[in-house]
């Protein structure tokens, strides 16, 4: 049997650095905590090549004596805790005193440091775990880390290290976190000489406006009490959500954590306002007594241990169902910001001009799909004249013609948006033709876009009477009784299956930008992006990095030309995100088009003319699958005629 013998101090620290030092944004999280707790006003993080070469922490809080420079870098020495019993009541970020240690076991490091008060600061350097002797230096008031190569003594924890866009942007989530949990301090973000971000000090409010732009104006404020326990900060209506948690921000006592059963708690609370599989976007913060919570169950400090979990489950349930319900989120809230939730009310907010835009837009898309869709049923018999509202189809088509003159970003060029839209010559009859020629032309020819549409509802035994009830569903009579259609879904469907097979086959066609588009990202999901241009590319996205958290758009899809370009991007990042290391390319690509075909589709609320409505309708005969959406729900319930009578006792 082996002998049992004591681990070597170098032995020890690369284990605990193992624990604690996951990866550059780990030391990132650990000496900005300590930032905090020296009561720095600023901060300012300084990356290069994603963490891996450098880390440099600087701040201005009450430093470190020059005497106490060795005791820094040594293993369980803190200035935090003094006694067992402090463990149960710990008010700062830390207190292990593990950190320092193990950083300095696994990199280069150099810490600069003035105490208050100091007449002169004083500096010590660490390789791989050998300190040298402290010596006095010249500094500012405050403390500068400065970690190189790390993970240099452990070479196999260094090739696990994922791209360097990849780490720093796990970087930039710590970085956001003390951020938010902190907005009275200013802190900066630089990465190989770059500007990330800025943060000036200020309420939570100036910070999540800095962070996240207009999303700030439609956040719900939210406080609350029980007992010494206190809820407060800022929840986003239902209508803006998320596919994953990565948006749901937990502090507790000024410290971000994960808690299975309050991001439980949050999820009840939207129980009913959100679809399946979206995540609420919340920025919460529980104010518990530090007695009352156990901090020093993991190495990270990232879970807790509360006294009294479910107390505080009720208090965050509880508060928000209490605050929605007090509120009119169908319609408009007035103070906090936010306009009418429902999309028929945002619908109706739209100056008319971007009202006859969008429905241009959809016509032109509907003519050309008809139209190219129509060679597949040329072949049908044409034994009757096409009905009133296919020519009304049709001449509305003609009318609703966009304009040769593409303007984009304030720049024209000449051209249509797409090849396959008709010229206005192709639609009118020849100058001098007679009524005779046109119709013995358009006798041989192949069916019109009004046609098809007036064929495809007479084969499948259905009313070309459609009504559109609020502004969301298409209700139409069929031979076995009455069918109403979720718009939003079917037009999801539709554009899914226009755009898989050209995606699969690489033939999306691309819609150029004269003026590239800027989109402002979290400094994650543009590192994301920037490591997945080519998927990207394979969606007709043309992407590329602009400096900090800015990517520039210079191409979209077509058939996506009325998506947001943030809103795809963001779709793309966050599918990237959830993917794990099982998903295959193809199954990543197929729910990038799942939810890019859902941002592009018309939405519920939207009001569509009745050309567009029967476009819409002949559209579905040409699916694969139009009884449901890309994500499975229905785009269609049907009432049977017989259940009609039973309902109005017609039967018996």
């Amino acid at each position: 049997m082996p002998q049992i013998q004591r681990l070597s101090q170098q032995v020890i620290n690369q284990i605990a650095a193992g624990e604690v030092i996951e990866r550059p944004a780990s030391v990132v999280k650990e000496l900005m905590e300590n930032s905090v707790d020296a009561g720095a006003t600023r901060i300012d993080v300084e990356i290069g090549r994603g963490g891996a070469e450098l880390i440099r922490i600087t701040d201005n809080g009450c430093g470190i004596a020059l005497d106490e420079l060795p005791l820094a870098v040594a293993s369980h020495a803190t200035s935090k805790l003094a006694t067992a019993d402090d463990l149960f009541q710990v008010h700062t970020m830390g207190f292990r005193g593990e950190a320092v240690a193990s950083i300095a076991e696994v990199s280069h490091l150099k810490i600069r440091s003035k105490a208050a008060g100091a007449e002169s600061g004083g500096e010590i350097t660490v390789t791989a775990g050998q300190a040298s002797d402290p010596r006095a230096v010249g500094a500012p008031a405050g403390t500068q880390f400065e970690i190189r190569e790390l993970f240099v003594s452990v070479p196999v924890r260094r090739k696990f290290l994922k791209r360097e866009s990849t780490e720093f942007g796990h970087i930039a989530e710590q970085f956001l976190r003390i951020a938010l949990a902190h907005p009275n301090l200013h802190l900066t973000l630089r990465h190989n000489d770059k500007g990330v971000h800025e943060l000036p000090p200020g309420t939570l409010l100036d910070r999540l406006r800095s962070l996240h732009g207009a999303l700030a104006d439609e956040l719900i404020p939210i406080e609350a009490t029980a007992g010494r326990s206190r809820l407060w900060g800022y929840v986003a209506p239902p209508r803006v959500s998320k596919t994953s948690r990565k948006s749901q921000h937990l502090f507790l006592n000024g410290r971000a954590i994960g808690d299975r059963s309050l991001q439980h708690a949050l999820t009840e609370a939207y129980r009913g306002l959100l679809m399946v599989g979206r995540q609420p976007v919340t920025f919460l913060f529980l104010e518990v007594p530090p007695e009352d919570v156990d901090v020093n169950v993991h190495p990270t400090k990232s879970e807790v241990r509360f006294l009294d979990s479910s107390s505080l489950y009720r208090l965050v349930l509880q508060t928000l169902r209490a605050k929605f319900l007090s509120m009119d989120l169908p319609t408009a809230m007035d103070g906090g910001g936010l306009k009418a939730s429902s999309p028929a009310a945002q619908q109706l907010d739209l100056p008319a001009t971007d009202q006859l835009e969008a429905h241009q837009d959809l016509a032109a898309w509907a003519k050309r799909a008809l139209e190219s869709a129509s060679a597949e049923i040329a072949a049908r018999p044409r034994d009757e004249r096409p009905s009133e509202v296919a020519r009304q189809l049709e001449q509305a088509a003609a009318a609703y013609e966009p304009n040769t003159t593409v303007t984009t970003n304030g720049e024209s060029t000449i051209g249509s948006h797409d090849s396959a839209t008709l010229t206005a010559d192709e639609i009118a009859p020849p100058e001098g033709a007679s009524a005779r020629d046109e119709a013995a032309d358009r006798q041989d020819a192949a069916p019109t876009a009004a046609e098809v549409a007036a064929r495809m509802h007479r084969d499948a035994g259905e009313s070309t009477r459609v009504l559109q009830v609020h502004d969301t569903y298409l209700v139409f009579e069929t031979g076995d009784g009455l069918t109403v259609i979720d718009q939003h879904a079917l037009h999801e469907r539709v554009m899914y299956e226009q755009l898989r097979p050209r995606v699969l086959a690489g033939r999306v066609e691309i819609q150029k930008l004269l003026i590239p588009v800027p989109v402002e990202l979290s400094a994650e999901d543009a590192a994301l992006l920037a490591d997945h241009v080519e998927l990207a590319q394979d969606l007709g996205l043309e992407i590329e990095a602009f400096g900090g958290t800015t990517v520039l758009v210079s191409g979209y899809p077509t058939l996506l030309a009325k998506a947001d370009p943030a809103e795809l991007l963001q779709t793309v990042a966050d599918c990237v995100r959830q993917a794990d290391r099982k998903t295959t390319r193809r199954d990543l690509l197929d729910s990038l088009m799942h939810s890019m075909s859902c941002k592009a589709a018309i939405k519920a609320g939207q009001r569509l003319a009745p050309e567009e409505i029967d476009a819409l309708m002949a559209l579905r005969h040409l699916v694969d699958d139009a009884h449901h959406c890309p994500h499975g729900r229905p785009t269609a319930l049907t009432l049977s005629r017989e259940e009609l009578d039973r309902q109005f006792g017609r039967l018996g």
